[in-house]
């Protein structure tokens, strides 16, 4: 854990902390360029605890005390932009300038998740979703839309994969699973009731179960089978930013390419398959009366 920033050890620790040091930690994470700054006792203040409980959370962190930790702040955050500079006013120049930081933080939240591919996850993972008679991709609020964003990308690679919706739906083909069929669900803090729920009926029905978060040592992701880890510095109790949809996809693009490497022959075929019936679909969208400059009533 020495060479990790402090914002992917709050990350680590967070469901392991007492509800002192949680709040600590969502201060933190919420107030990234700000707390360099703050004293143990300003920290203290602002969070909402006692100064002894700041010094213990340093240590459990890993750090000798306030001060170490307070300089890997510094360090996580050099030259990061903080999102309350993102959206100054609505000039020309302003919104090149929100363009830029935008950029950045983005390439930032990417690379955060670039250090945390593991070849074995990703190799397992890979293995499972090959190997499954059924896979159902999950997830809920905007963890669902990347749910139907994987079922998107993978539908010529593994036609086996569904998404499903409505957490009542989730729970009724969850219920349906058997061995040799999987679960792939996104959550970002590994720890929502439906989650618990498809996890405990995946497993009594003998189905593996895959979660993609950033809480490693969530509940959800303590009892899932494979934890696909990914970068972003938000605390569970933001709502999931475009930093963490994107940390997302680019984890998925990850595991996506590792399938494709695997299943060469077999994709080649279902693409041309797929690339012939958007062909029929173009070709008859091309006859219509308004694709000719003739308006349609």
């Amino acid at each position: 854990m020495e060479n990790d920033d402090i914002f992917t050890r709050v990350n680590r620790e967070y469901f392991r902390l007492t509800g002192s040091e949680k709040r600590i930690a969502d201060f933190i994470m919420l107030r990234q360029q700000n707390c360099q700054f703050l004293s143990i006792s300003e920290l203290a203040e602002q969070a909402g605890v006692a100064e002894a409980t700041v010094s213990r959370f340093s240590r459990r962190l890993g750090y000798a005390g306030y001060n170490a930790m307070k300089l890997s702040i510094a360090s996580s955050v050099a030259g990061r932009p903080a999102m309350g500079e993102v959206y100054p006013d609505g000039s020309d120049r302003s919104i090149m300038i929100s363009s830029e930081k935008l950029a950045a933080i983005h390439t930032d939240t990417i690379n955060q998740t670039r250090h945390l591919v593991r070849p074995d996850v990703i190799r397992r993972t890979a293995d499972i979703l090959i190997a499954a008679k059924r896979i159902l991709c999950m997830g809920q609020g905007v963890s669902m839309v990347m749910a139907e964003e994987m079922a998107d990308l993978f539908s010529t690679v593994l036609p086996n994969l569904f998404a499903v919706k409505d957490s009542h739906h989730q729970a009724m083909r969850a219920a349906t699973l058997g061995e040799g069929d999987a679960v792939f669900y996104f959550s970002h803090s590994g720890n929502n009731p439906d989650l618990m729920d498809v996890l405990r009926v995946v497993k009594e029905r003998g189905a593996r179960s895959i979660i993609m978060t950033r809480f490693s040592n969530s509940v959800g992701a303590v009892r899932a089978d494979v934890v696909l880890e990914c970068g972003s510095r938000e605390s569970p109790m933001q709502q999931g930013s475009v930093s963490a949809r994107m940390a997302q996809l680019y984890l998925l693009d990850v595991l996506y390419a590792e399938i494709c490497r695997r299943e060469a022959p077999g994709l080649e075929v279902r693409r041309k398959l797929v690339t012939e019936a958007l062909a029929a679909k173009h070709a008859w969208r091309s006859n219509l009366p308004e694709s000719k400059g003739i308006a349609m009533n």
